[in-house]
């Protein structure tokens, strides 16, 4: 089992003890994520695995914040921020924008990129040094912006 997953299920657990309904709710949420991975895989996520979950599930929160936001519910995007910092406890720390350009510029000179064709390699370097750290397609914009 995966320390993250280990960390999720405490948490659960801890949310039950304490009657934190709001807390409890989205942690299930996370944790049924990975069971549904888990089944349709048949094998237990790695943390890598359940790092891109909660990743993807923050991103599907954020991209609701905006749709909420357009259409004047700010509880109901308020509600979306609170899940995404909930989430955010089981994810790695962000990384800074000098840590993110000092990065590029590595897997700039690894792959010895020089033109916007090469982003792929470039893109396919950083995605797993930069899992869950850091919104990939803010990077890509980075790197696009460097290459283009």
């Amino acid at each position: 089992m995966s320390i993250t997953r280990e960390r999720l299920s405490s948490a659960v657990k801890d949310a039950m003890r304490a009657g934190e309904k709001f807390r409890l709710g989205v942690l299930r949420l996370a944790m049924a994520e990975i069971k549904r991975r888990e089944v349709d895989d048949r094998v237990a996520p790695d943390d890598a695995t359940v790092i891109t979950l909660l990743t993807r599930m923050v991103k599907q929160r954020r991209e609701s914040i905006a749709q909420f936001t357009a259409g004047n519910r700010p509880e109901l995007a308020a509600r979306e921020q609170e899940e995404i910092e909930i989430l955010q406890e089981f994810m790695p720390k962000a990384l800074s924008n000098d840590e993110i350009n000092a990065l590029i510029e590595a897997a700039l000179a690894e792959t010895n990129a020089t033109s916007i064709r090469q982003m792929g390699a470039v893109m396919a370097v950083l995605k797993d040094k930069i899992a869950g750290a850091a919104d990939l397609s803010a990077v890509s914009a980075l790197v696009k912006a460097r290459l283009g």
